[in-house]
């Protein structure tokens, strides 16, 4: 009897215990037919501290899920499935945590039925063949890039040797001068930036220097450039006495006073006065005139030799020749993308194909 009486308890204690779950899952049909939707619904008593689940179908797909409502002090969470496969299908357990505690909803079973049809009525009609997919952005991405590479090398080619040639040009009229010459030249253009009237007077010292060392190097090949001014001065004292140069010893005198003074400014940071800039400019040019090779100067040395002083012109090219060579190279390029997308089959070997059927 008293075992009677237990299983009567625990009957009713979970009858009990149902009727009061806080979590319920109900669906607006039980039966579809393939690719209708139904609606799920889980309802919640309460509002606060609720995890709603995320579901997990087999058989079954979700197809959307909806906004959450709260109605009544309840939260009520829809759900829009649908089923692809027909058959009987079970919408399992489904858990909700309710402040931290977990409850499970009652699983529920939806029929999927095929639909039926009458194949004596419906007219029927071939297979049609693959169609493909339209072109997009992505399909012409790779020949955009490859044409983008193929103008910056081109434009990179013509640029550099275009500035080359033009480099080329400089350097060889710059050989067609004589070292008095190009040193006379290079004093005109050193005094036309006006460096120490802008209080550069290290970078003027540095320039002028470097004229006097460049013009000995290549009239007496004698490597100055690498020389230190007491090296040069005594090379220079050396070929006077040997008298392989024609010059005196004021002169030479005079080349090691203003190396010495371009020694102090460059690196003891002196700072000649401006009468003493413009004699020491004076002296150089009286260097250059008055440091010659001993060599026996024939007929054509009685000419006066012609000093260019201009600038370098740098000849680049005109602005329709940029014009033509940037029109081509679109050309070029466009050619070259209409051409690939021509020949590769991107539609048929990238892309699945697509069956339709009436």
């Amino acid at each position: 009897m008293k075992k009677y009486l237990l299983y009567i308890a625990l009957f009713y204690s979970a009858f009990l215990s149902a009727q009061t779950s806080p979590v319920k899952a109900e669906i607006d049909t039980t039966n579809i037919r393939i690719g209708e939707q139904f609606e799920y619904k889980i309802s919640v008593d309460g509002t606060d501290n609720i995890i709603m689940p995320k579901l997990e179908l087999k058989g079954i797909e979700v197809i959307d899920s909806l906004r959450l409502d709260t109605l009544k002090n309840k939260l009520v969470q829809k759900y829009i499935l649908t089923g692809f496969d027909s058959g009987a299908f079970y919408i399992p357990q489904q858990q909700v945590f309710i402040r931290n505690q977990a409850h499970l909803t009652d699983s529920l079973l939806i029929n999927v039925a095929t639909v039926a049809i009458d194949t004596t009525k419906i007219q029927k009609f071939p297979i049609k063949g693959i169609k493909g997919e339209p072109y997009q952005f992505d399909d012409y991405k790779n020949i955009l890039f490859w044409a983008l590479a193929i103008i910056l090398i081109v434009t990179s080619v013509l640029y550099f040797a275009l500035k080359r040639s033009d480099n080329d040009e400089v350097k060889t009229r710059e050989q067609l001068l004589n070292p008095y010459q190009e040193a006379v030249r290079n004093l005109k253009l050193l005094d036309e930036k006006l460096l120490w009237q802008n209080n550069k007077i290290k970078q003027y010292y540095s320039e002028l220097t470097d004229i006097l060392r460049n013009f000995i190097e290549r009239e007496l090949n004698v490597p100055a450039l690498e020389t230190t001014t007491s090296g040069l001065i005594e090379t220079l004292s050396d070929f006077n006495e040997t008298k392989s140069i024609l010059t005196d010893k004021d002169t030479i005198q005079s080349l090691d006073k203003l190396l010495q003074q371009a020694d102090l400014v460059k690196f003891a940071k002196s700072k000649p006065l401006a009468h003493e800039i413009e004699a020491d400019r004076n002296v150089a040019k009286h260097i250059l005139d008055n440091i010659k090779p001993n060599i026996e100067i024939e007929e054509s040395a009685e000419i006066d030799p012609v000093i260019i002083v201009e600038k370098p012109i740098v000849k680049k090219p005109s602005i329709l020749v940029r014009i033509v060579a940037i029109a081509l190279i679109l050309l070029l390029a466009i050619s070259i993308g209409y051409s690939l997308a021509k020949v590769i089959p991107m539609s048929n070997s990238l892309k699945t194909p697509v069956t339709n059927v009436e």
